[in-house]
């Protein structure tokens, strides 16, 4: 096939896997199966004949069972070096376009430079269109045939001891996603690199950068697989959810992190001792809010109701820094069913194997 638009997509990624084994995920049939889609997709069928001429077909497939085809024909062969085969969606506005995908493969630092070059897009906003995809694909590809697996392109920076910083390390962990820690202090020269206001956590995934802990938290949910961090138990529940991480993020972060734990860590009172002053504006609206998280719990374990959700992990580390302290944890003592929801988080196997160093 010839170029037939000057419209074309490049992406090079470094894969740490060899060629040979990147080459096979190409072409075989049962390897295609594992990797080739878009995160918060599944391919649901795939068919190859890797041979010049031979056609390959992918069914991709989304959690709501919406499906999307794409297929073509191999146009060269040359194992473990390069490939080049046709690309065509069977629906959308993309149907009516048949592109060309080279991909080069090249030995590089015991690993793989993967070089990628799409072509024949008729216009600018299609080309544009595919390229978040294919970085996504690639992930994919990258946590299939790497030895790392996801912590291969996955990365948290920040302070493990930051209570945001581990929410996020949860979600992960109930996701069963490695991923690796990069323990960036906030507002140092290498955070603000990834994050444009300096805080903690950012994420990376590959090409893509977040930060903002809802929106980690909300990528997470829908780019992996495990269970799902959004309460199942319809419009009102996951409202809720919403209500109490807004509360977490307004309100209690302020009072029972900033004008309390911080205070005791930290203390920058006369003396080098904690502002008093300080506290004791923060004790009554920490003692509010822990009444209105008592009256959420109820008789459940989760906020929410019966399953654990986004909202459970923000709480959760300030729960458990509260505990820490008499004055806090006096006022814990005071609302039985925050302490048994934050038990039954506790015994997570998320909780313990992030809980940081105290």
């Amino acid at each position: 096939m010839k170029e037939t638009a000057t419209f074309h997509l490049e992406i090079e990624r470094f894969i740490k896997a060899p060629r040979e084994k990147i080459f096979d995920a190409f072409t075989q049939e049962s390897l295609l199966k594992v990797w080739h889609c878009p995160r918060g997709l599944k391919v649901a069928e795939a068919s190859a004949d890797a041979t010049v001429g031979g056609a390959y077909r992918i069914v991709m497939a989304a959690k709501d069972g919406t499906r999307h085809a794409v297929g073509g024909t191999y146009q060269a062969i040359e194992r473990p070096d390069f490939l080049a085969y046709t690309w065509r969606s069977e629906s959308g506005p993309a149907a009516d376009s048949t592109t060309l995908i080279e991909v080069r493969l090249t030995e590089r630092d015991g690993g793989t430079t993967l070089h990628m070059r799409h072509t024949g897009f008729p216009n600018a906003q299609s080309r544009d269109s595919h390229r978040s995809g294919w970085q996504s694909v690639f992930n994919r590809l990258s946590d299939f045939v790497d030895p790392e697996g996801s912590a291969g392109v996955v990365a948290v920076f920040g302070n493990p001891r930051s209570s945001y910083c581990w929410t996020v390390r949860m979600a992960l962990a109930e996701k069963g996603v490695k991923y690796k820690l990069v323990p960036n202090a906030p507002r140092t020269p290498e955070q603000c690199a990834v994050h444009p206001f300096g805080k903690v956590p950012a994420f990376r995934d590959g090409e893509l950068e977040l930060y903002e802990t809802r929106a980690i938290l909300g990528y997470i949910d829908e780019a992996f697989e495990g269970p799902s961090l959004i309460s199942s138990g319809g419009v009102t529940a996951r409202a809720r959810g919403e209500q109490w991480i807004s509360v977490i993020n307004c309100y209690g972060y302020d009072a029972m992190v900033r004008r309390f734990i911080l205070q005791n860590l930290f203390p920058r009172g006369a003396d080098g001792k904690p502002d008093r002053a300080i506290i004791a504006t923060a004790l009554p609206e920490i003692d509010m809010q822990l009444g209105l998280f008592d009256k959420a719990y109820g008789d459940n374990d989760y906020l929410t109701g019966s399953s654990m959700t986004m909202a459970d992990l923000f709480l959760a580390p300030l729960v458990f820094y509260l505990g820490r302290f008499p004055e806090s944890k006096a006022l814990l003592d005071k609302y039985p069913s925050v302490l048994h929801g934050h038990e039954v988080i506790r015994a997570r196997p998320s909780f313990a194997a992030t809980t940081p160093s105290w």
